[in-house]
């Protein structure tokens, strides 16, 4: 990126530290917020879209407040008002901060082990995205359930198939939650492409690295026409799309070189 502001490796920690700084005090001073929006606009919204956008927003900016993150989100978001079950490979928890970057509200399914964290948590639950206890069937069922009411009243949800990060980059195989919800509700999937986040918040780690991170919306797959018995060809044709966007995104970080203070 031309004229961004480069560090040098000394510096790298005491940017680090400061960033932090404002991310806590963003958290503790929004979800006072959040939560005053949804008690005003809970009578007449009830996907909580208000609520909802707003932590987006609150998450969006946390990845400018990390200046050795370099992060570009690009791709066209359908121009139609279908709602769509969005799916994205998992690289770092900086795929929930950079995907807040889209254009549109989506609840988020996440394990239930971050609903649990103190106020981040509450923030999640007060926008009304959907927990997830792994392993357990009755969770699972009463998570796609759950989403099948968002999706059912408009609302965009967004998984991520792999099911956990990976920690080395490379995609993992993809579960078959995310599409069959999509054929039952009869929505339409857009798959998202990420690279580079593994980088920035490596898996296992709590501290955050210099990266160049980017993600791309892909062309939207469509479902109709589709029955159950299609849901591993659609979640194979799916993954196949986002391995190639991958791929392409890798070339371009490449092209564009290290970020700062590498």
């Amino acid at each position: 990126m031309p004229g961004a502001p480069r560090f040098p490796p000394s510096l790298v920690p005491a940017v680090a530290a400061l960033s932090y700084l404002v991310t806590f005090a963003a958290i503790l001073l929004w979800l006072p917020v959040e939560v005053l929006l949804l008690a005003v606009t809970w009578p007449f919204d009830r996907t909580r879209r208000v609520p909802g956008r707003f932590l987006r927003y609150v998450a969006a900016f946390l990845t400018y407040a990390f200046p050795l993150w370099r992060i570009r989100v690009d791709g066209r978001w359908p121009p139609d008002r279908r709602a769509y079950v969005v799916v994205s490979n998992h690289q770092s928890m900086l795929d929930i901060f950079m995907l807040s970057r889209l254009p549109r509200e989506m609840k988020w399914v996440a394990k239930e082990e971050l609903f649990r964290v103190p106020w981040i948590g509450w923030m999640f639950r007060v926008s009304g995205d959907i927990p997830l206890r792994r392993g357990d069937a009755e969770s699972g069922r009463e998570t796609l359930t759950r989403a099948r009411w968002y999706l059912d009243h408009g609302m965009h949800v967004m998984m991520f198939p792999e099911g956990t990060r990976s920690r080395d980059g490379r995609m993992l195989p993809f579960k078959s939650g995310a599409f069959r919800l999509a054929l039952e509700a009869g929505v339409p999937v857009l798959p998202i492409a990420v690279s580079g986040t593994a980088d920035g918040m490596p898996k296992g780690s709590p501290w955050v690295r210099p990266a160049r991170a980017m993600a791309r919306i892909l062309g939207p797959v469509e479902t109709a026409g589709m029955t159950d018995a299609d849901t591993n060809r659609l979640r194979d044709v799916v993954r196949e799309r986002i391995a190639a966007g991958v791929a392409e995104l890798e070339r371009e970080r490449a092209a564009a070189g290290p970020p700062p203070g590498v």
